[in-house]
């Protein structure tokens, strides 16, 4: 479960860049 923490981690730290990549792959 930690590679599923650390996603969770590292989504919450950056999810206003992930929004902006998945509208990249997802127009």
């Amino acid at each position: 479960m930690k590679i599923a923490t650390w996603n969770v981690n590292s989504v919450k730290a950056r999810l206003p860049r992930v929004q902006e990549w998945l509208a990249e792959f997802q127009p």
